[in-house]
């Protein structure tokens, strides 16, 4: 059960949770301000005991067989609904996410469990005839799919069970070791949660969590032992990233500012809902959340009121209450980097609809009409509660506008041409393209990614793991007198 008083997390490695003589961090829930832990910081020793103990274990857990894989994941997700109010309340606690969305993120994170179990038993293979070439007339070959060995997975703040789920899950359900960094503002609910999967029946070494600042990243990320590195964060985190790790392959899962197109002739009052409803979901923190909205010019006016309407119904106030809508950001500066790029919006041009104000790390549900194209608000991702309206004229500036950009994760079209939309979605550089749904919208057992900063590779159970695993081929060459 989770205590509901002073909480530490801890590095856990080779089986045993690291306790003493360590380096503490004082944990504050960002929207109370108060203190409700601390965080033990491993040491650069503590990082190598992490690497050999998972880099040793790593063929003892690929001998694991997939059923047993698949149970001990799915004993995990039945773990985790029981405790499912526990968890959500100690993600709000720690990140000021409105409980309501805590407690969509651990179904979500159930759900995650759920499909790497069942995905677990799919490791499959195909047979290839050599006939196809005239040297392989007696040939037949057979592939696999085999562990890498060890995963790193590298987490952020903004969902910090869920995504910590989508690396964990599919990584052991194809075999593989796991050495956990989750982010810095979110530990307490990773090492809750890493709690949970050892009572699930986790092998004790098949995995290791350590907890630190950017040094402990490095040391893991540049180590010939890791195979496989998943990070989820910033693109120039993952630049370094990329710099450092060598021979080794990345999964980068970025961010966005992800763009919603509204046409004339969409339903604009569903538009507007959706779009004040996934556009200030955990204060905008979502890599998907909708940020730019371009809106056709002869309904900008009407959308607008619409969205302001939406916007002012959405309660703000302590992420622990049932129906708060709207909580704080990360922490207070995070707050005030949000407030800067408001007033430099309107500095250049945009007019504030509605919000723009901060008080300590929450920052007020913000709409901005028409900020320039170098304003920071469009070019590049807020993560944090702002939309901007900037109209359009014909839809193929729409397009133009929404692909002028570094990122390319998902977009969003309202329309009712289904014409439109497939010429829209087809024309769109982007991961994915959502018809009548705003950007902000996945399933976790979809694949997940962007193109161009957004990031290389793709979520999603099935999708992870083929990432995850190696092709291993055998082939039988038969004797000419067969």
């Amino acid at each position: 059960m989770l205590k509901t008083n002073f909480r530490k997390s801890q590095p856990y490695i080779q089986g045993e949770w690291i306790s003493v003589e360590r380096e503490t961090v004082t944990i504050t829930s960002p929207y109370t301000n108060e203190v409700i832990g601390e965080q033990l910081l491993a040491t650069e020793e503590d990082v190598e005991k992490a690497l050999v103990s998972v880099y040793e274990a790593k063929k003892e857990i690929a001998a694991i067989p997939s059923h047993k894989r698949a149970k001990i994941l799915k004993r995990a997700a039945y773990l985790l609904e029981e405790r499912k109010e526990e968890f959500a309340k100690l993600i709000s606690l720690e990140l000021g996410k409105p409980l309501k969305n805590t407690l969509d993120e651990v179904s979500r994170s159930i759900e995650t469990f759920e499909l790497s179990g069942e995905e677990a038993k799919r490791l499959i293979g195909e047979t290839l005839p050599g006939d196809a070439s005239e040297r392989g007339t007696k040939a037949i070959a057979s592939t696999f799919r085999v562990p890498v060995g060890v995963v790193a997975a590298i987490t952020p703040f903004n969902a910090p069970l869920n995504l910590v789920c989508h690396k964990i899950g599919p990584a052991f359900a194809a075999g593989n070791t796991v050495i956990l960094k989750p982010s810095s503002q979110t530990t307490l609910v990773a090492t809750e949660l890493i709690k949970l999967l050892l009572e699930a029946g986790f092998p004790e070494n098949a995995i290791s969590m350590v907890l630190g600042r950017r040094e402990v990243v490095q040391q893991i990320v540049k180590d010939d032992r890791v195979n496989v590195i998943s990070f989820t964060g910033g693109t120039v985190a993952s630049r370094n990233i990329c710099k450092l790790a060598g021979m080794k392959k990345v999964l980068l899962e970025l961010g966005g500012n992800a763009a919603t197109i509204i046409h004339d002739d969409s339903d604009i009052t569903r538009a507007a809902k959706m779009c004040a409803k996934t556009g200030f979901s955990n204060s905008g923190q979502s890599c998907i959340s909708v940020q730019r909205i371009y809106v056709h010019q002869s309904i900008v006016d009407k959308f607008t009121n619409l969205l302001k309407e939406e916007v002012l119904k959405l309660k703000i106030g302590d992420p622990l209450l049932p129906d708060t809508d709207v909580g704080c950001v990360v922490d207070q500066n995070a707050a005030m980097r949000v407030k800067e790029w408001i007033e430099e919006a309107v500095e250049l041009g945009a007019k504030v609809i509605c919000g723009g104000n901060r008080s300590g790390a929450t920052v007020e549900p913000t709409i901005l009409l028409n900020p320039p194209k170098k304003s920071k608000v469009i070019c590049e991702e807020v993560f944090g509660p702002i939309v901007s309206i900037v109209p359009y004229e014909t839809i193929e500036e729409a397009i133009e506008e929404a692909n002028d950009s570094s990122f390319g994760l998902q977009a969003g079209i309202f329309t009712n041409q289904i014409d439109l939309a497939y010429k829209v979605a087809n024309k769109l550089d982007m991961g994915g393209v959502v018809i009548n749904g705003t950007s902000n919208f996945r399933l976790d057992h979809w694949p997940y990614g962007g193109v161009k900063d957004s990031g290389i590779g793709r979520e999603g159970p099935r999708y992870a793991i083929e990432d995850m695993t190696e092709t291993k081929m055998i082939v039988l060459q038969l004797s000419d007198n067969d």
